[in-house]
This record gives structure tokens, C-alpha cells and sequence, in this order.
């Protein structure tokens, strides 16, 4: 699970100098062991029999004993449905396009990110619906890769400081957090249960930057890799850089919280309160669920703006146009009430 803790970091270059430390808390995530096991019904008579998917299971669902699907107690039918895999319509040439400049002379991390290490990354998650979700016979994967890919490219781009060029082509360019020296990022509160190596720095790394040693030792503690004694794994290792940013967008920030997936799809329905906070599924509450009152809630702004844009072009680069978006109160969180408000005594 994910603990939130955000701050703006204005020397931080990942994020046109705005870095936003939203971070994991300690709700054990919903992933369980095992593959999905196929059901009866298939959405589509044309498909092969979809899955169900092993995502959260919240009361009143219970797993089976293989921990395998996710089925409602009333009705006994999956909740929502998986089916085929993401690089059956996200192709290689389409992530050169998407991320053109990756590999130019300017970008930081040139020659680290590429297909391969982002698709055996999601190979892990897709039996919990990433890229791969049906909820009511709609299809919601390339649309949520492209919404995923959207965050990715607006935290990782360098096209701010690249005068002149297209901006929302220079998704990653970064796999860390630059000038990384001026700040540990040890939470003391901590210390007891993940406790900060020493001489090691918990700066933002990956395709989706984590920060702080909790959330270090939260994704070693799901994705068993030792990233509190080693963060640098992360900037090392393509594949783990990227299964950790799919990690962070599949858990909930909170318990008894959605998860940006969750969202998206429209698994997670809005209460009376959400409603009362214009909170909706979709893509701004992606941004409310990743980034809180730092950005939403305070009407437009530059960083949201951007986020936006980068997953309208994406939607364009991979053939599913920007027109099916949604409206301006879906793609946005302007006016959302966040899901976890920032305390005022936070830094």
C-alpha cells in the first residue's frame, strides 16, 4: 500500500522544477500470488474466455482459496475482467514515438529506457488488470497505458529545458532525480521499520519517482527486491525502474482508497461524498489520486495542464484519438477535493 507524502522539490529537474513527492503508504497490496483462472463467460464471443482479475478484493469479495480471482458473494461473477496482453496493441514502434527524443544527445538517461524492459514490467501486473481491464464489456487498456505513459513522460521529460523542441516528446529523458545530493530523504518516523542504510539517499528514481526510505521498503517488501539498502537499483535496471512506477499506479495510496488504476477504469465508484467533492473516474482523478491538493483542487495549473497534454498526445500517437478522453471534469482534477489532503503542518 502507499503512504502520502508529497512536497514540492523546485530544484528538482524531473518535473519542469516541481517535484512532488507523493508517496506509498502502509496498506499491504492487493496483489496476490498465482494466475488468473479463466470463467465461463467471455465479454466478447469473438475473444477467447477473459480472466478474472486478481486485483483488490475489497468486503464484500472474497478470494477464492488459490487467492486466484476476485468474485462478487452476491452474484459469484467476477468483478472485473482481464483479457490478452499488452503488446498485442502497444507495439515497439509505437514507444519510439511516443518517447522520440529518449535517446538523443540532450537526454539524461540516454540509451536506458526501451520496450522491452517496460513490457516485461507489466507482464507482472496485467493478471491484475493493467493494460488489460474490461469493466462492463468496455475495454479500458490502451487507454489506460497511454494514461500511465502520460504521468511517466511528464515526470521524466527534459523538454522544458530543450528551448525550441516539442516538449511533450521528451518523456523519459530522466531516470533519477538530478542535483540528488541535497536531500536523504530519511523520514525519522520510520526509522523503526525501514530504516535508512547508511550513506544512502532515498531522492526520486524510477519511471514514476518514489522518494523516502518508507517507500523504499514498501516496494522491496512487495516486489521482494532490497531497495532499502539498494536504491540505486532502480537507476540501474530498466525493467525494475519501470515495475516499480506500475507498482505505485496499480496500489492504493491508502486504505480503503482507490488506486490510480482503480480510478481509471472506473472499478472504484464515487460516493455521495465523492460526489460532494467532484471527485469522478477518469483521468484527473489519476493526477488527485497520485499528487493530491499539491495540484488539484486549485483550478487550473501548469503541472496538471501538462500531464494532460502529454495523455491527449498519447492517446493521438496510439491510434485512439484525444476525442475519447472524456470531458473537461473527467480529464481534469481542478476542482477535486484530494483523497488524502495534505496536513497543514506538513513541510
Amino acid at each position: 500500500m502507499l503512504r502520502a507524502k508529497m512536497e514540492y522539490k523546485c530544484s528538482v529537474i524531473l518535473t519542469k522544477a516541481l517535484i512532488l513527492s507523493v508517496l506509498v503508504s502502509r496498506v499491504h497490496s492487493a496483489a496476490a500470488a498465482g494466475s488468473p483462472r479463466p470463467i465461463n463467460e467471455a465479454l466478447n464471443p469473438n475473444k477467447p474466455p477473459c480472466v478474472a482479475c486478481l486485483a483488490s478484493c475489497p468486503n464484500p469479495y472474497n478470494r477464492n482459496l488459490e487467492g486466484r480471482s476476485c468474485t462478487n458473494c452476491n452474484t459469484h461473477k467476477p468483478v472485473q475482467c482481464c483479457d490478452g496482453v499488452i503488446n498485442d496493441y502497444f507495439q515497439n514502434d509505437q514507444f519510439e514515438n511516443l518517447f522520440s527524443n529518449r535517446d538523443s544527445l540532450e537526454a539524461h538517461a540516454k540509451g536506458f529506457w526501451d520496450y522491452r524492459s517496460f513490457i516485461a514490467a507489466s507482464a507482472h501486473y496485467q493478471p491484475y488488470g493493467f493494460g488489460t481491464t474490461y469493466i462492463n464489456s468496455t475495454f479500458f487498456g490502451t487507454k489506460e497505458v497511454a494514461a500511465f505513459l502520460a504521468h511517466v513522460g511528464t515526470r521524466t521529460s527534459c523538454g522544458n529545458k530543450v528551448a525550441s523542441k516539442e516538449p511533450l516528446e521528451w518523456g523519459l529523458c530522466y531516470n533519477k532525480e538530478m542535483n540528488s545530493n541535497s536531500n536523504t530523504y530519511c523520514d525519522e518516523h520510520d526509522k523503526n521499520i525501514y530504516p535508512c542504510a547508511p550513506g544512502v539517499a532515498y531522492y526520486g528514481r524510477g519511471a514514476l519517482p518514489i522518494y523516502w526510505n518508507y517507500n523504499y521498503g514498501e516496494a522491496s517488501k512487495d516486489l521482494k527486491v532490497d531497495l532499502l539498502n539498494h536504491p540505486e537499483y532502480i537507476e540501474q535496471n530498466a525493467t525494475l525502474s519501470f515495475q516499480v512506477a506500475i507498482w505505485r499506479w496499480m496500489t492504493p495510496i491508502m486504505e480503503h482508497q482507490p488506486s490510480a488504476h482503480d480510478v481509471f477504469t472506473g472499478y472504484w465508484k464515487p460516493t455521495k461524498n465523492d460526489s460532494l467533492a467532484k471527485r469522478v473516474s477518469g483521468f484527473g482523478a489519476t493526477i488527485n489520486v497520485l499528487y493530491g491538493d499539491l495540484v488539484c483542487g486549485q483550478g487550473d495549473n501548469e503541472f496538471m495542464n501538462n500531464i494532460i497534454s502529454h495523455y491527449l498526445y498519447y492517446l493521438d500517437l496510439m491510434g485512439v484519438g484525444r476525442e475519447e478522453a472524456g470531458p473537461h471534469e473527467v480529464l481534469s482534477c481542478a476542482e477535486q477535493v484530494a483523497f488524502n489532503p495534505t496536513p497543514s503542518s506538513s513541510p
